[in-house]
C-alpha cells in the first residue's frame, strides 16, 4: 500500500509557498496559474500557515475585503495539520475524513516535505484499485465462472 511519502514523489510537485505579506491577490493569481487549491505560507524557513479556496470563500463575503490589500498572514489558517510520511493511503483518507480537511501537510522528521491534497489521495486510490482489479482480472477470467457446472440430484 503507497503511503504519503510515495505519492508525493509521483505527484513531482512542490508546494508552492508565499510570504505573509503576499496578498491575497498575490495567492489567487498563483494558485490560477497553477490549477492548485492551495499555497504555503513560510517565513524564515519556516512553514507558518496555508492559504486555501475555502480561506478565500470564507472571506470573501466579510465588509471590507479586499484581496488587493488583504495579507495573507490576516487571513491564512494558521492551525496546521500534519501527518508522517509513511502514512498509508487508508490512514490519510480517514484523516481527510475526520478533520474535514481537503490538504494534508506531510512531515518526516520534523520537516514539512510536501502537501497532499485529497483529490491526489483519491486518485492514488483509484489507481490502487483499478490495479487490485486488474490482477483479480487476470487472475479469475469470466470462463473460470462460466464452466461451472451444476449438478442437480437425480439428473
Amino acid at each position: 500500500m503507497k503511503t504519503a511519502a510515495e505519492m508525493l514523489t509521483e505527484k513531482n510537485r512542490d508546494p508552492i509557498c508565499l510570504v505573509p505579506e503576499d496578498t491575497v491577490m498575490d495567492a489567487i493569481k498563483i494558485m490560477n496559474e497553477n490549477k492548485i487549491g492551495s499555497v504555503l505560507i513560510k517565513e524564515a524557513g519556516s512553514i507558518k500557515g496555508i492559504f486555501t479556496e475555502r480561506d478565500l470563500l470564507c472571506n470573501m463575503v466579510n465588509p471590507g475585503f479586499n484581496p488587493d490589500r488583504a495579507q495573507l498572514k490576516d487571513y491564512m489558517t494558521k492551525s496546521l495539520h500534519t501527518v508522517p510520511h509513511n502514512a498509508n493511503l487508508y490512514t490519510l483518507l480517514d484523516t481527510f475524513l475526520g478533520l474535514r480537511h481537503r490538504h494534508l501537510l506531510i512531515e518526516e522528521n520534523s520537516a514539512i516535505i510536501g502537501i497532499l491534497s485529497q483529490g491526489d489521495v483519491i486518485r492514488t486510490s483509484l489507481n490502487e484499485k483499478t490495479k487490485e482489479l486488474d490482477e483479480l482480472n487476470a487472475k479469475y477470467n469470466w470462463e473460470y465462472y462460466e464452466d461451472w457446472k451444476f449438478k442437480i440430484q437425480g439428473k
